[in-house]
C-alpha cells in the first residue's frame, strides 16, 4: 500500500509512538510518503526520514491508499487541505487528548493498521462547508469539514452579522460571532456555543450565534441545499474569519457566500468504531453516574 502521514510537532512522551506506527508501516512493505512539514519535524528527532517520500502541500497526492494523521482533531482538519477534493480516504491516529475525527487510540495502533492493511473498514464520507468571496480567501482552500465563523477581533463590542438564506433575509445576530457548522463540526465550536448535535449524515448545516446579547435568539438548523451569506457591521472595521484551523482577517466590505462543497471527505471507519460510541467515549453522551 501507498500510504501518506501527515503530523505536527510532537514531544518525547510521543516519540516512541511515532516510532511504532513507522515501524509497522515499514514491516508491511508500505511505500511511505510524508507531508513536507512532518518531513521536517521526522528530520529534527533523527527518525530516519531520509527513506521516505516527500509531498508538499498542493501536490497531487490522489496515488496514495490512505492518508495518516497523527495528532489529534487539529492535524486530521489540515490534512483535510491535502486531500482536496483528490478522494483519499483519511485516518486519524489520536495522539492527543479528545481525538473525537481522529479516533483511533495509542492503545490499539497495531490491531488499527493490520485493519487498514487487510481493508477491514468501512467509509464514512462526510460533507463540506465552502465558502466563496470577491477577495478568494484562504488561498483557495476555501472549504472546511468542520465549520465556518465570523467573530468580533478588535473591540470588546459586539458586532452584528446578516444573515440570509436563500437570499431571504433570516436574521441580524448581535453576538460575539456566528458559527456555521456541518454535522460534522457540530460537535465542536458549535457545541460549545450551545448548537445541538447533529447526525453526520443529516444533510443540514447549523447556524449558531456565539454570546448572542437577545435571549430569544437560538442555533437553527437548515438544509445543507441552503445558499447562506452574510454581511458584518460593527464599530470596528475589521473582523476574523475562520475555516476550520485555519483564521484570517477581513474588513466590513467583504461579503460571505457559504454552501455545501461538491466533495466530500472519506474517514476510514475501522470496524469497532461508530459514530454513537465516540459520542459516549469523548463526550460523555448519556453518561450519568447512578446507572
Amino acid at each position: 500500500m501507498k500510504i501518506g502521514i501527515h503530523g505536527k510537532q510532537f514531544g518525547s512522551e510521543t516519540l516512541q509512538l511515532i516510532k511504532d506506527v513507522l515501524a509497522i508501516l515499514s514491516q508491511n512493505s508500505s511505500q511511505i510518503v510524508v507531508s513536507e512539514h512532518f518531513h521536517k519535524i521526522l528530520s529534527k528527532h533523527k527518525l530516519n526520514s531520509d527513506s521516505f517520500n516527500v509531498y508538499s502541500k498542493g501536490d497531487d497526492i490522489s496515488s496514495l491508499d490512505a492518508l495518516i494523521t497523527l495528532g489529534g482533531d487539529g492535524t486530521l482538519l489540515d490534512a483535510v487541505t491535502h486531500v482536496g477534493n483528490k478522494n483519499v480516504p483519511l485516518l486519524g491516529i489520536n495522539t492527543g487528548r479528545l481525538g473525537f475525527l481522529a479516533t483511533t487510540s495509542k492503545e490499539n495502533i497495531e490491531d488499527s493498521l493490520t485493519e487498514l492493511f487487510e481493508k477491514n473498514y468501512k467509509f464514512d464520507e462526510r460533507s463540506l462547508i465552502e465558502l466563496k468571496t470577491d477577495d478568494k480567501l484562504f488561498n483557495g482552500y476555501n472549504f472546511a469539514l468542520n465549520d465556518f465563523a465570523i467573530l468580533k477581533k478588535d473591540t470588546s463590542s459586539m458586532i452584528v452579522v446578516n444573515a440570509f438564506i436563500d437570499d431571504e433575509f433570516l436574521n441580524a445576530y448581535w453576538a460575539d460571532g456566528l458559527i456555521v457548522s456541518t454535522p460534522t463540526g457540530s460537535t465542536g465550536y458549535s457545541i460549545s456555543c450551545g448548537g445541538p448535535l447533529v447526525l453526520p449524515h443529516s444533510e443540514n448545516f447549523v447556524l449558531t450565534p456565539v454570546s448572542p446579547h437577545n435571549l430569544t435568539v437560538r442555533p437553527i438548523i437548515v438544509p445543507d441545499n441552503s445558499k447562506l451569506s452574510f454581511t458584518i457591521e460593527g464599530r470596528s472595521k475589521n473582523y476574523l474569519v475562520s475555516l476550520d484551523s485555519r483564521i484570517t482577517t477581513v474588513d466590513d466590505s467583504v461579503k460571505f457566500n457559504v454552501q455545501k462543497a461538491d466533495f466530500k471527505i472519506k474517514l476510514i471507519q475501522l470496524k469497532d468504531n461508530n459514530y454513537f460510541k465516540t459520542l459516549r467515549q469523548k463526550l460523555n453522551w448519556g453518561l450519568d453516574v447512578r446507572n
